[in-house]
């Protein structure tokens, strides 16, 4: 790719993540409160299922349904908070045939239910709503309700929503620290359609009104945002991977027309299946299968049904993201998306502000990948070609309570980020221990930013806080300061937090240093005129006189 055109496609790059963040001045809303904070209301109960029933009309670009939510009562308390957004509107809360009372705030329903619950005890209400959903304008992006059409002019129906929530779909507690346990997705659509969701396609009910209702059930806990209904005219093929966890179903449902296209590119799903339980251990969902959807827009992460919109191409809608032409030899988002039912959906973080957690493994899933398929070397200029991509624009964790993401450097400097502690563990043994340990130690677990951090040390046996505090709280990269006089190389770090010590890779002799923020000299017996720093440290390097 030549370098004019890689740098226009960067860019252009940054400009789509940059939709899935806030905008950069810390000026917060109240919206900004009700969307991120664990209030009161929302603190006191745990959500274990949702029984989620939607009719979607494509004549009118209409849904209408009810929600029953099933939850687990932690302290006693009387009123709750639900998620909406408008112009969706709520028609009434039931919850022992009786109807609630609740007052609207916004995208909040604070809804005061019959009593008192109890505590360490179960209950459950019905949401019922109606309305013309938000109509997304760049999914995944700019998400939302997709109302489309396919090439034969036929309805073709989905939602990204990912930053914004499902509450532009349905009602639910709308926040990442929560949520259910299982779910069952009933979406009815025009009988000639076919409806794809999560987990597995329980039963079809033809309707007496010309449309039909499928039932998938999710029996792992899924985050909320992942909950999605694809609707078109779908054909399926199927086969399965005898995998570490024993049989996983492969389910794929694409468009007829692109159905010889899909079972090639397709075959990549269990190479990446194979590779990513190789590097992270079993599927966290086998009970709910593995499946690739086409959808009408590029792509997203949604559990066990993995939204699939690269036009059947390798590398990024046939670009190579790193420029070094690793990037062409495989399908962008069959395999970063499907990275993400690892770290996103089997590890999930409480606040969009520890996203990094998300992207930043997926993103380095994308070095494993180009790893196991042409060995280490390759995987490594992968990931050092990334860097371009990298604006140290903020950083990358962001405030919390506000629902706000830092910025988009989550995906590949927080990559480059743990491409550089893999040099410092420098035992890929002991690296692959982690990452496979990491996934069975947060199995399904809601998780911030601070337990990985502490995790990684721990078992690493390495104390990384200063390299977490370096590339996820500050926009400098560290720069090693040298000189060297008469066989001695002087040196120390600048630009870094107060400690950094992070130790470095020189020369071919595999000779390491530990620099500080104060000057050390030491021997330099190498037979050069210049030092060499180790490539994959993400680091710059200022040589003075």
């Amino acid at each position: 790719m030549k370098k004019a055109y890689f740098n226009k496609y960067i860019l252009f790059l940054v400009i789509c993540f940059s939709f899935l963040i806030s905008p950069s001045q810390n000026k917060y809303t109240h919206e900004d409160s009700l969307k991120g904070k664990v209030s009161k209301e929302r603190e006191w109960w745990n959500v274990l299922h949702y029984d989620l029933w939607v009719t979607f009309n494509p004549k009118d670009s209409t849904i209408k349904g009810y929600n029953i939510i099933s939850y687990q009562i932690l302290s006693s308390y009387n009123k709750m908070q639900l998620d909406l957004m408008e112009p969706l509107v709520i028609d009434s809360v039931i919850q022992e045939n009786k109807k609630l009372n609740w007052k609207r705030d916004g995208t909040a329903f604070f809804i005061t239910l019959i009593s008192e619950q109890k505590a360490n005890s179960k209950n459950k209400i019905s949401v019922y709503y109606h309305g013309k959903p938000k109509r997304a304008k760049l999914p995944p992006w700019d998400g939302g309700v997709i109302w489309s059409k396919d090439s034969n002019n036929n309805p073709w129906i989905s939602v990204a929503c990912q930053g914004m929530g499902p509450q532009v779909w349905f009602p639910n507690k709308d926040h990442q620290y929560d949520e259910p346990d299982s779910a069952g997705i009933h979406i009815t659509a025009p009988e000639e359609l076919i409806t794809v969701s999560n987990g597995q396609l329980r039963s079809k009910q033809i309707n007496n009104n010309g449309t039909a209702t499928f039932y998938w059930a999710v029996t792992n806990p899924i985050n909320n945002y992942n909950m999605v209904p694809y609707i078109g005219k779908y054909v399926n093929f199927n086969d399965t991977l005898n995998g570490v966890g024993g049989t996983l179903d492969l389910n794929y449902w694409v468009l007829e027309a692109n159905l010889e296209k899909a079972k090639k590119q397709f075959t990549q799903a269990k190479t990446m299946l194979r590779c990513f339980e190789n590097w992270f251990g079993k599927y966290p969902f086998y009970e709910d299968g593995y499946k690739l959807v086409e959808a009408p827009h590029l792509g997203m992460e949604h559990q066990s049904a993995v939204a699939y919109g690269n036009k059947y191409v390798n590398g990024y809608l046939g670009r190579d993201l790193s420029g070094t032409g690793w990037g062409l030899k495989w399908d962008f988002i069959i395999v970063h998306e499907s990275g993400h039912e690892w770290f996103g959906n089997n590890i999930t973080v409480k606040d969009v502000a520890d996203n990094w957690v998300h992207e930043g493994f997926t993103a380095y899933s994308e070095n494993l990948y180009t790893e196991y398929l042409f060995g280490k070397e390759a995987g490594a200029e992968y990931v050092l070609g990334t860097r371009k991509a990298i604006q140290n624009d903020e950083p990358i964790i962001a405030d919390y309570d506000v629902n706000r993401d830092g910025s988009g450097d989550m995906y590949y400097k927080a990559s480059n980020m743990l491409h550089t502690i893999r040099q410092i563990v420098n035992n890929d043994s002991l690296w692959k221990g982690m990452l496979r340990d990491i996934n069975k130690t947060f199995w399904h677990q809601m998780v911030t930013s601070k337990q990985i951090e502490e995790y990684m040390s721990a078992f690493l046996k390495l104390d990384l806080q200063k390299i977490f505090d370096q590339y996820l709280r500050t926009v400098k990269v560290p720069t090693l300061e040298y000189q060297i006089k008469k066989q001695k190389l002087k040196f120390r770090w600048i630009e870094c937090v107060k400690g950094f010590n992070m130790s470095l890779k020189i020369n071919s002799k595999n000779d390491w240093i530990k620099p500080t923020e104060e000057w050390q000299t030491i021997l330099f017996s190498v037979n050069k005129n210049d030092l060499e720093v180790g490539k994959n440290f993400y680091i710059n390097v200022k040589k003075i006189k």
